[in-house]
This record gives C-alpha cells, sequence and structure tokens, in this order.
C-alpha cells in the first residue's frame, strides 16, 4: 500500500486533505488524476444503473434531512460503536479491535498502541453520526445530522419518484452523493473514511418476489465489476451470518477484494424487506403503500439494495492495476486501469522540440482533447515521457517524430503491451475511440 500512496500523490491521484496544515485524520482530497478517475467510474456505474435501464430513475436528495429521518431509521438509538480509551496514551479504539489483548476495563488488557495495562476504558457507545444545528441558535431543537448513509433520501421520496416518473413495481431509485460518518478508527487510506461517495440503488420489489430480484442484483454487480477489469480471482462474495446481519436485513452479501491489508467489502446487496418504508410510514404518518391495479392489491414495497463505495471502488481498480515490472533491465511502474476508466486516455509526445514536430504535435493534441482528456508532454527524454504516463494509467502514447512531420503518419504506444503501431493523424480519434469502451 504504501507504494501505491506514494504513486498517488507523485502522479496527483490523491492527496492529505489540509496537508499543510499537518493533514485532517482519515479525509482525502482527489487532484486532477484521481477526481478524473472517480468521475469515470461513477459514470459508468450510473449509465449502467439509469441510462441503460428503463426501470430505475436518478435522484440526488440533500445531504441535510428532517432529523425525523433518522429516529425512524433508527440510526439515532442504534448507530453506534463500542469506544474505548487509553488513558495512558490517549488513543481511542473500538471495542472489538483485534489487537486489544484482553478485555477493556479489566486490569489485564493491554493497550496496542502503547503497550500500557489497565489503562483502558471500560467500553462505551459512541454515536457515528455528526451532529451540527440549523439556524443561528445551537439547542436541542435545532439538531440536524449530516447523513451517514444515501439511502433514506431515497426512501422519503419513494412516492414522489414514482408518481413524477410513471413508473410501476419493480423499479429502483439510483443516487450517488456524499456520506458522513465519524469513525473511532478509519485508515488504509481511502478506504475507511470520515466523508466518504456512495453509489447506492434501491429496488422496489412486491413481497415474495424479493428473493428472485436479490439474487438477479447479486450477480449483476458482480459482473459490472469483472466489466472494470478486476481480476476475477480477487473478488468474491461473503454472506452474512446471522450475527453479522443488519437489524433492517433478511439476508445480505459484500462483494469483496484481496487487498493488500486482506479481504474487505466494498459493495453490498442486502435485501432490506419492507422495514425502511414501514418505519418512515409509522413515523411520517404518510401511507406509502402501492396499489397494484391489476390485482387490486396494496402492499408496502420490499427494498433490494445495492451500496457501493465511490471511493473503495476507486482504491479496488487502483490496487488492482498497480503493477511493477521489469523492461529491459528498468524497473517500470504501471497502472493498468482499463482504458474507459483511465484519467487520461492518451498522451502526445513531440520526440524532439524542433523540425517542425512541436506544432504537429499541438495540432494532433489540440484535436484529441475535443474528445477525450488527452495530455502534453515535450520535456525530458522519450522514455522518461513515457514512464510518467505508464504510472498515470495513460493507456496509448503518441509520438510525433520527423516521419509524421513528412506523411502525417504517428506512433502509437501500447501502455500494456508496449507495442507500437504506426497510423495515420487523421485516424487517430477511431483508433483510441474503438479501443476505450
Amino acid at each position: 500500500m504504501e507504494k501505491l500512496v506514494s504513486l498517488a500523490k507523485r502522479r496527483g491521484f490523491v492527496f492529505q486533505s489540509s496537508e499543510i496544515y499537518g493533514g485532517l485524520g482519515s479525509v482525502w482530497d482527489y487532484g486532477p488524476l484521481g477526481v478524473e478517475l472517480k468521475k469515470n467510474i461513477k459514470e459508468r456505474w450510473w449509465r449502467s444503473m439509469v441510462h441503460d435501464r428503463e426501470d430505475i430513475e436518478g435522484l440526488d436528495a440533500a445531504i441535510l434531512m428532517h432529523p425525523k429521518v433518522w429516529e425512524a431509521s433508527g440510526h439515532v438509538s442504534g448507530f453506534t460503536d463500542p469506544l474505548v480509551d487509553c488513558k495512558h496514551c490517549k488513543n481511542r479504539f473500538r471495542a472489538d479491535d483485534p489487537r486489544i489483548k484482553g478485555t477493556p476495563g479489566e486490569p489485564t488488557a493491554q493497550c496496542p498502541v502503547c503497550g500500557s495495562k489497565g489503562t483502558l476504558t471500560a467500553p462505551r457507545m459512541f454515536n457515528l453520526m455528526f451532529k451540527t444545528f440549523m439556524g443561528p441558535v445551537e439547542e436541542a431543537a435545532a439538531v440536524v445530522y449530516l447523513r451517514p448513509e444515501t439511502a433514506q433520501g431515497i426512501y422519503v421520496n419513494y412516492l414522489n419518484v414514482l408518481q413524477s416518473s410513471r413508473q410501476k413495481i419493480p423499479f429502483g431509485i439510483a443516487q450517488i452523493g456524499k456520506a458522513f460518518r465519524n469513525e473511532i478508527t478509519p485508515g488504509n487510506f481511502i478506504f475507511r473514511t470520515r466523508e466518504f461517495e456512495q453509489m447506492e440503488m434501491q429496488f422496489f420489489v412486491k413481497p415474495g418476489t424479493d428473493l428472485e430480484w436479490f439474487e438477479f442484483w447479486r450477480q449483476e454487480r458482480m459482473k459490472w465489476f469483472a466489466g472494470l477489469g478486476v481480476h476475477a480471482d480477487k473478488l468474491r462474495f461473503h454472506q452474512h451470518t446471522k450475527e453479522e446481519l443488519a437489524h433492517y436485513a433478511k439476508d445480505a452479501y459484500d462483494i469483496q477484494y484481496d487487498f493488500p491489508f486482506g479481504w474487505q467489502e466494498f459493495e453490498g446487496i442486502h435485501n432490506r424487506t419492507n422495514f425502511d418504508l414501514s418505519r418512515h410510514q409509522e413515523f411520517s404518518g404518510k401511507k406509502l403503500e402501492y396499489l397494484d391495479v391489476a390485482t387490486n392489491e396494496r402492499f408496502i414495497p420490499y427494498v433490494v439494495e445495492t451500496s457501493a463505495g465511490a471511493d473503495r471502488t476507486t482504491l479496488v481498480v487502483m490496487v488492482d492495476a498497480y503493477h511493477e515490472e521489469e523492461v529491459e533491465g528498468e524497473k517500470r511502474v504501471v497502472l493498468r486501469l482499463h482504458p474507459a476508466i483511465a484519467p487520461l486516455k492518451a498522451a502526445v509526445f513531440p520526440l524532439v522540440n524542433k523540425d517542425g514536430m512541436p506544432e504537429l504535435a499541438r495540432r494532433i493534441f489540440d484535436d484529441l482533447r475535443k474528445r477525450y482528456n488527452t495530455f502534453y508532454d515535450d520535456g525530458g527524454s522519450i522514455g522518461r515521457r513515457y514512464r510518467r504516463q505508464d504510472e498515470a494509467g495513460t493507456p496509448f502514447g503518441i509520438t510525433i517524430d520527423g516521419q509524421s512531420t513528412q506523411d502525417g503518419s504517428v506512433t502509437v504506444r501500447d501502455r500494456d503491451t508496449l507495442q507500437q503501431v504506426r497510423i495515420a493523424a487523421d485516424r487517430l480519434a477511431g483508433y483510441v475511440a474503438e479501443r476505450i469502451v
């Protein structure tokens, strides 16, 4: 992970937030390449969920919501983790941290950081929601929360979307947005952070058909990651045990990736039954039943949820794409990103800065960047320029040389195979387009 974190900063993927002030714990900023990579992943997800299907609608709900939303969802009373403090080194941990030896609160319990015994407090419950106040006065009546998940914004808008879009059950609502959790022990780069982005889809179905749809979406989501080029042997399903199941879930699977720090979940598929809509109907007093006109039957829909972390998915594709190899006696670091999500699709290089090559290279660059995110680099040896773009994950390197100024042809180098082909410059746009789908 250290090598990837170093590359991420060096090439402008991810920076430590507020770094000039010493940084802020587990908060990260996406740089020029990182923001493009994550945007490409989100757009690909949105296209597959919303644009490619007739039965899913999009939504962008507000981060701030009525506080009763979080009472109904159970977050106010139950969204907690057990917290322990070390009275010696002042560090805080989850009570179930596997590094803790012994039982927190007991004299034999040992702090995993400073090693002191008997200094860990007994566990106390800690709510993970960020609390703030709406309006000029900080009082109990003005309390609101930064949403800890995007799903509730979908549930409270279920009727609005159903009626305005003229959809019928089964149908889904998709949303991409920020969520916030005051994690006790965040870490592992952008894997576990306090501010993160979710890509969620809630699919509303008739009770009794939920098992069928749950299995459908479980398979669809795994196929989607295969389409990103993620290695199949690095992916697996993990079914939640009865002890792991959330209070609202009938069944749940995680899609896990084999990270350098172990197998970890980055997307969940959940059968949430009618828990959420039933609770919001109870707390709001608003009927959320669905009328099946064909059968004249009324029911509260069950929900099958797919919930992916945009940041975690970004980390998955970066870890999966990172490779080190030796080429002609030199170490090469390359990000073998799927061309469709690569931040830069091509880079343009004049072989030397004379003999008309820079002028032609600029014209080619200006034409390509109207269609694709393209980079221009005329500094250093051609080998160094290739290596910089390998680290950025750029699929194609386009070199303009002496022959280019004579016959209008250029060489195109493939990032993964290192093979070079010579094609006419006016065919470049089509050549790239065929290979970035």
